[in-house]
């Protein structure tokens, strides 16, 4: 019976379980506390801390199936995905891992007796490599489990090796490393391709299914490779291939999961060639933008955010080749979570945020890809050669949003190539402008380091004595700070809040102990050193003593509103959903503001619920807890923390009853009864994809609303009511305009029939037709159009041009009976009146409206327009 992809990695689980390897679930997509990485990428991403020696886990073995995705950064199969057997943005590896447990004899014989005794892969079918100097590994397969010498290949360094390739890894340029076996499927004789390090490796005919790294080195800055004093093992294969050779298919498009998804997808879009390279990208394309909008990343123009949008972009784009019409790409969710959804039960419980997020992206780029398609059409119709020029790439790029990948698509598509050196020399172009455009000076405190390190005592004191330990002026350190000079002091310790987190710093004084102080206007970090900023009234020297004592009142209201955003970040999860990650935030002492990830705005029913939630857990008045605790008990306890923030092992974590839980370093109320109030002022989109709430608590947010109440009462006693009846009154003085607009128009409808009465008397004839050019005074551009309708219907055949002047604009229209539209074309005439008179327009040929800025030109040109309509008339 064939094996399914779920029970091969069932399967892999189980042997690996009965080796006593622990099953670790699968980590995020968004690697955490890894600013190398974009995506996680391969399965030993989650261990990389323990391989370093920065981590240590309760067990040394461990197995799993990591989601991984390829897409962006060093690691991108993007362009690939689609044309290829087994290339994909996203991929399921399968991993067994030993933390200076087993090494080379164990890791290979539980590979070996997987593939063969497990899954049942024949021997002779299966050929191996091991890196060209290690002669340890090649033993073990060569005596220990019995490959014959002619499927063992050494690949390296040529030391015994018939080919030249590379099979070492390393970590980075520095750190651990080791020599690789891999082993390979063969395919058979009938699927071109040479075993690895040949020349013809490239080709399909012998897969790499499992990779092994026997990570035994340090390798040191300059080269030396330290033996490591705990050798580890990282393994990796690849779901995809290795179900595509259980399941007797030479293509990863082939396994069971993408035949299914392949027909979801043909049935969604009418397709009817499932072997179409469309339904391989948009089948693909579907799992990696589900997985990493269940890991909380959401279309946008930069970093990952932009990276998902190119995927939905590139699968919606091939779904219209395949023929789909409107928003299609979000119902292949369910279909994914059909076949995913057991061994990712994330899938099933986000699947309205996925589809959601999905559908909305669908119908944003939908309004693009139509407009860049017709661009490119129509350069790509004029087109000499088979490139693509830089410039119209860019152009589509910058200036219709048509992302390079497609144009790429497009390109392959059609048997052309783009200009791609071209293309990045306007994109480096651009970036020096903006550059230019925006050529802010530097803050030079940003630019200083300090060695120091200062004690925060500000959780438990307001005030407390400390030594100046550092003195900063002008960007450089100095031993002393003279009275009127500003600058930035550091003490050994300080109640003072370092600016963190989105928490402005602390404002107070610094009491000299010889007398004067330190006006401390804000305060910063440098490093692990905590700088006040401010000017002296008096000499200060590094030594002196000082009582530190903050601003009580301006720390009562940042903790009031720094304690409210918590709070108002699990309310937003709670009716919003899950996907809602902080993307930024500002806490003050007036105000809070909180930047967000969410897909549509906030509309006032869900703002009002928000409100409603927050101030509820002010009402409860539970005790803010705090504990310190090592940051993986912290994420087991639920706490949210903030993707790609570095956190120490040691995390202090913020709970607020049952509602909020989050790791922070700030300052909080004791109660959340001391909040007081919370107001949402206002709700706005800064990105895409991003939103942001600014809200007020506190004696704020009373003040905020008493100014509303004010307002409110003002405008009803305008209208002559109260606040209670003011939407009423607002109401009836709608509607009382909205008459009062009517009766307006109707007499402005009657003065023009009537304008347009007197107009018949400037009537000439011209080669048998009525000519009608005339300037009327007031009349707006509506009044002339119901002015031509009339004169066109009473004059028949006839020409007409019209102008008004309002606000030193002119307003032209002009209509051309339909029989005569071949001689006089009505948006040529507006369009050459209006280019003298400063402006432009044009229209239909019996229509047509333009405008200009030279008023004073107009009496000759409605002169020489008799000329114009002659010369047209008599042509």
């Amino acid at each position: 019976m064939t094996m399914t992809s779920a029970k091969i990695r069932q399967a892999f689980f189980d042997y690996f379980a009965s080796k006593q390897h622990q099953v670790v679930a699968s980590s995020s997509l968004i690697p955490g506390n890894d600013a190398t990485l974009l995506f996680t990428n391969a399965g030993m991403v989650q261990f990389k801390d323990v391989f370093l020696g920065q981590d240590k886990r309760s067990y040394s073995r461990a197995v799993s199936a990591q989601r991984c995705v390829r897409a962006g950064g060093k690691h991108n199969d993007l362009e690939n995905v689609g044309y290829t057997a087994r290339h994909h943005t996203f991929f399921e590896m399968l991993g067994n891992f030993s933390f200076g447990d087993y090494f080379k004899r164990e890791a290979i014989g539980y590979a070996w007796q997987f593939l063969t005794e497990v899954v049942g892969l024949p021997k002779e079918k299966l050929l191996v490599t091991v890196y060209a100097t290690d002669d340890e590994a090649y033993d073990i397969w060569l005596k220990e489990i019995g490959v014959p010498a002619e499927r063992i290949v050494r690949i390296g360094d040529n030391k015994g090796a018939p080919y030249a390739s590379d099979n070492f890894w390393a970590m980075g340029d520095t750190g651990p490393c080791g020599p690789c076996t891999e082993i390979f499927y063969d395919h058979g004789e009938h699927i071109w391709g040479g075993p690895p390090g040949s020349a013809e490796e490239d080709g399909d005919r012998f897969i790499e299914i499992w990779n092994i790294v026997f990570m035994q080195f340090n390798r040191q800055a300059n080269g030396d490779m330290q033996p490591l004093a705990k050798p580890s093992i990282d393994t990796g294969m690849g779901l995809e291939r290795i179900a595509a050779i259980l399941q007797g298919v030479h293509s990863n498009y082939e396994i069971d999961t993408f035949v299914a998804l392949i027909k979801a997808a043909a049935e969604i879009t009418g397709a009817s060639d499932l072997t179409d390279k469309s339904l391989r990208v948009v089948s693909d394309h579907i799992r990696s933008c589900a997985f990493l909008i269940v890991d909380g990343v959401l279309p946008a123009n930069e970093g990952r955010g932009y990276v998902l949008r190119r995927i939905i972009r590139r699968a919606v784009r091939h779904g219209n080749k395949l023929g789909a019409k409107g928003a299609f790409f979000y119902k292949l969710v369910s279909a994914l979570v059909t076949q995913m959804g057991e061994a990712y039960p994330e899938l099933a419980e986000k699947q309205a945020v996925i589809e959601k997020a999905l559908r909305l992206e669908e119908e944003q780029f939908g309004k693009t890809l139509e407009r860049g398609l017709t661009i490119l059409d129509d350069e790509l119709a004029n087109l000499t050669g088979s490139v693509i020029p830089g410039d119209l790439v860019f152009k589509l790029y910058d200036t219709y949003g048509f992302p390079v990948d497609l144009t790429n698509d497009v390109a392959r598509e059609r048997n052309l190539t783009i200009d791609q050196q071209g293309f990045d020399a306007a994109m480096a172009a651009q970036r020096k402008r903006a550059q230019q455009a925006s050529n802010f000076g530097a803050d030079y405190n940003a630019t200083l380091s300090s060695h120091q390190q200062t004690a925060f005592t500000g959780y438990e004191h307001e005030f407390g004595d400390a030594t100046v330990v550092e003195i900063f002026s002008d960007g450089k350190a100095v031993e002393s700070l003279a009275a009127g000079v500003s600058g930035l002091v550091v003490l050994d310790e300080t109640p003072f809040y370092a600016e963190s987190g989105g928490q402005m710093g602390d404002s107070g004084k610094l009491l000299l102990a010889k007398g004067g102080e330190f006006n401390v206007a804000d305060t910063i970090k440098l490093g692990k050193a905590f700088a006040h900023q401010g000017q002296a009234t008096a000499e200060l020297r590094v030594g002196d003593k000082v009582a530190a004592r903050i601003d009580s009142e301006r720390r009562a209201a940042i903790k009031q509103n720094h304690s409210a955003t918590h709070l108002l970040h699990a309310a937003l999860r709670q009716v919003l959903g899950e996907h809602v990650t902080q993307k930024g935030s500002l806490v003050g002492p007036d105000r809070l503001r909180f930047d967000f990830s969410h897909f549509e705005a906030v509309n006032a029913s869900e703002l009002r619920q928000i409100e409603q939630l927050v101030n509820q857990q002010i009402q409860l008045n539970n005790p803010l807890q705090t504990r310190v605790m090592p940051i993986e008990q912290a994420r087991e306890a639920g706490a949210i923390a903030l993707f790609g923030e570095k956190y120490d092992e040691e995390v202090r974590v913020l709970s607020m009853g049952d509602f909020s839980i989050e790791l922070c370093g700030g300052t909080h109320v004791n109660r959340t009864g001391d909040i007081g109030l919370f107001k949402i002022a206002t709700e706005a989109g800064i990105a895409s994809g991003v939103r942001r709430i600014e809200a007020l608590s506190g004696q704020g947010a009373l003040q905020y609303i008493q100014q509303l109440e004010q307002q409110a009462a003002q405008a009803a006693g305008l209208l002559r009511g109260d606040m209670f009846s003011l939407a009423d009154k607002v109401q009836q003085a709608l509607d009382k305009n909205r008459g009062l607009e009517k009766d307006i128009e109707q007499l402005k409808a009657k003065m023009a029939s009537q304008a347009g009465s007197s107009l018949e008397n400037q009537v000439q004839q011209i080669a048998g037709v009525n000519v009608l050019i005339s300037a009327v005074e007031q009349a707006d551009p509506k009044s002339l159009r119901t002015m031509l309708d009339e004169l066109k219907n009473k004059l028949s055949p006839a020409v007409i041009l019209l102008a008004t002047v309002n606000d030193a604009k002119v307003s032209l229209i002009a209509g051309v009976s339909n029989e005569l539209t071949g001689k006089v074309h009505a948006g040529q005439l507006v369009a050459w009146a209006a280019q003298q008179l400063g402006g432009k327009g044009g229209g239909r040929p019996d229509m047509a409206q333009a405008g200009g800025t030279d008023a004073s030109a107009l009496p000759a040109v409605l002169n020489s327009a008799r000329q114009y309509i002659s010369d047209k008339l008599n042509g």
